[in-house]
């Protein structure tokens, strides 16, 4: 049985929490935030804490906090030499206190608190200093069901940017697609089908050989068409952007 006390209560630690109830060979003995009552709903399921002195003995200490407390907040735990990782995709591991054994726990996915998740399909980095850490991060990653991956800093830094783009950008080109089909009533629901197919495609196909659309034909006609159309700047620079970037890709000529 692995024991571990979660730090922090945004949607990386809940969906952390909720996984690991509902899992053998994993025990949360402790979760802590420094306000209590976020923690109130699930008082009655684990040992809620405020006060990092009432910390007891676990196997892991998972800090799911913001990236900029991280390093301060293993600074303040009041033990030494025991294993505390942190989940952020951008922080260093040695932004962790040296006083610990130090690794990180990525899982690399979107989470929000009301959407449902399968850990079944959310690759866990894992990353150690101390080698002899890391069969245990495994096997807790593991437990929860997730393909795991033996990462190094620099490659946990480029997977992190990465999914900026393929994740964070291409939900707000989402809302943007939103935005354009309200504003003559049509109906977004319709390209949910096209964006499924996006993103099966890419799972058998590179984006490169993926890539279809008016730039990538250099279809000047479209292109200028929809330009015309788009009354907000801040969208027509977008997609004259993102056209540019599909033509220098794909070896075509700029607008």
């Amino acid at each position: 049985m692995i024991s571990v006390a979660i730090l922090g209560a945004g949607n990386v630690a809940t969906h952390l929490f909720k996984a690991f109830s509902k899992k053998e060979g994993v025990f949360v003995s402790q979760w802590y935030n420094r306000h209590i009552d976020t923690l109130a709903s699930y008082k009655n399921e684990v040992d809620v804490i405020d006060d990092l002195s009432q910390l007891k003995d676990a196997d892991v200490y998972i800090m799911a906090v913001s990236d900029d407390v991280i390093a301060n907040l293993s600074s303040q735990l009041p033990f030494e030499n025991r294993l505390v990782v942190h989940t952020s995709g951008s922080v260093s591991v040695y932004d962790i206190d040296k006083k610990h054994k130090r690794g990180v726990l990525y899982p690399l996915q979107t989470f929000s608190k009301n959407a449902e998740i399968d850990f079944a399909n959310v690759p866990i980095c894992i990353e150690t200093i101390n080698k002899a850490c890391y069969p245990l991060l495994k096997q807790l990653a593991r437990s929860l069901g997730s393909p795991t991956k033996r990462v190094n800093s620099d490659q946990r830094r480029v997977l992190h940017l990465a999914a900026v783009f393929v994740n964070n950008f291409t939900n707000q080109l989402y809302r943007i697609g939103h935005e354009i089909t309200e504003s003559e009533g049509a109906e977004f629901d319709l390209l949910k089908p096209l964006i499924l197919e996006t993103a099966l495609k890419v799972q058998n196909h590179s984006p490169f050989t993926a890539q279809t659309g008016p730039a990538k034909r250099h279809d000047k006609k479209t292109i200028k068409k929809h330009l015309k159309a788009l009354e907000n700047p801040h969208h027509k620079n977008i997609y004259e952007l993102l056209t540019e970037s599909i033509q220098h890709t794909h070896g075509r000529k700029k607008l």
